[in-house]
């Protein structure tokens, strides 16, 4: 019998190595297909975001006079193209390089050499990059000269959105951001994307100031129609599709919570719309569709900084607050000669601005703690201070330095499709905007 015990005992000490080997094998694959898993998460995700600028071109292209749907789609589609490129070059290092300061990243600037897992972010947030710069678009559609908007859009993106981002998000490598060190708490950016694009648009429209015919002599206010309502519909369709990708990989992992973090964001925008056909049939007003649109996304807005960590039934009450700010602060806005074509000040900015309080004061594991609420009203602060800050000086400069950032009240007049593009979008029914004056084909 010892000796069939010290048998197995010489089989069991031969085997053990190759069994440890094994279960090592094992982990290690695991952990693979979990990065793996968690690949595809977010770069799906940061592929909706991405259809996300079909969703604001359709918006802000419908709510525009059919003269200047050509500048509008122009100046989406370069946003994609330029400040995706200036993302890579500058802002991704700045915003998630290495921030020993708390302000500012120094490190990995046009990333070429990098860990696999850290490309799967650039692209994620080169994205976001993209919605936080095409917000000013359509705010200040109509009346921006094409190359002024392009070498703005270059500076939100490079500069703007990733500084403050390495404030709230930065960063991956070494340091933390001065903000998140606080504790601050915007889970897809209410204020890092959003408000931080609203309060540029805010800008932008100072600087240039109202379309023609906006607002009359004696102050009166004139209704300028867009041209399409069902792209805006679509477009808002797409956009709400798109956020369920915004949100939702913002985890950044393939994990559980993503169910609720996806139905938050639904309820917020169903609660944003219906808060203001409620608020509108109160007032015996008629139930308008852009607005209703609007009021959708000004939910979608506000649950993007708290949708990770508020229960469902304050993600109701977010996007209801929303809804009614949407259908409040665009009269406000009127009445104070802004003219926001889009609403884009009060959809992002305002609401953003709403959702990361919200996020504080709905926090799920501390609830209406004021030292959390506290930190979220800084950071509100903050953005305002340096968005439109330093917005309203690039804005300025570029005013002096282009010989003005609004085009003559003749471009204007005739719309910009043509006499910034050399293009009409409806050459069937827009002939008569180039007067017959010339043969358009010359001007390319």
């Amino acid at each position: 019998m010892k000796k069939i015990k010290y048998l197995c005992l010489l089989l069991m000490a031969i085997s053990f190595p190759t069994f440890a080997n094994n279960v090592t094998t094992t982990a290690e694959n695991i952990q693979e297909i979990r990065l793996s898993l968690d690949s595809v998460w977010v770069v799906m995700g940061g592929i909706l975001v991405f259809l996300m600028q079909a969703g604001f071109a359709l918006v802000e292209s419908g709510s525009v006079r059919s003269k200047n749907t050509v500048n509008v789609l122009m100046k989406n589609y370069m946003d994609t193209c330029l400040g995706g490129l200036i993302f890579w070059l500058l802002g991704f290092g700045l915003m998630f390089g290495v921030n020993a300061s708390g302000w500012i990243g120094t490190s990995h600037f046009a990333p070429n050499v990098m860990d696999d897992w850290y490309w799967n972010l650039l692209f994620f947030q080169m994205m976001f990059a993209a919605t936080a710069t095409t917000i000013a678009s359509g705010a200040m559609a109509e009346r921006i000269h094409f190359v002024a908007y392009v070498v703005s859009a270059a500076v939100v993106s490079g500069l703007i959105y990733p500084i403050f981002g390495s404030w709230a998000w930065g960063s991956i490598f070494d340091g933390e951001g001065w903000l998140k060190a606080l504790g601050f708490i915007d889970f897809a950016g209410s204020t890092v994307v959003h408000s931080i694009g609203g309060w540029v648009a805010l800008a932008g429209i100072i600087v240039l100031g109202p379309r023609l015919g906006r607002f009359g002599r004696n102050g009166q206010s004139h209704y300028l129609a867009g041209h399409n309502l069902p792209l805006v519909a679509l477009g808002g369709f797409i956009l709400w599709f798109a956020w369920f990708g915004f949100n939702a990989a913002s985890t950044m992992n393939a994990n559980v919570s993503i169910g609720r973090i996806a139905l938050n964001t639904h309820l917020a925008a169903c609660s944003g719309a219906v808060a203001y056909m409620l608020y509108a049939l109160i007032r015996g007003k008629a139930i308008l569709m852009k607005t209703t649109i609007n009021a959708s996304l000004g939910g979608l807005v506000g649950i993007t900084a708290g949708c990770a960590t508020m229960s469902p039934l304050f993600a109701v009450i977010t996007g209801l607050t929303a809804g009614l700010i949407v259908s409040v602060m665009p009269s406000v806005m009127e009445k104070l000669k802004l003219d926001d074509v889009v609403d884009a000040v009060t959809v992002h900015g305002f609401c953003g601005a709403w959702g990361t309080v919200a996020a504080g004061l709905f926090f799920e594991a501390d609830l209406f703690n004021s030292h959390i609420i506290s930190i979220q009203v800084l950071g509100v602060m903050a953005a305002f201070v340096w968005g439109f800050g330093i917005a309203f000086v690039v804005f300025k400069v570029l005013d002096k330095l282009l010989g003005g950032l609004r085009v003559s009240k003749q471009h204007e007049q005739r719309g910009l499709d043509y006499t910034e593009h050399a293009e009409l979008s409806y050459p069937e029914f827009q002939r008569d905007v180039t007067f017959e004056t010339e043969d358009m084909t010359k001007r390319h």
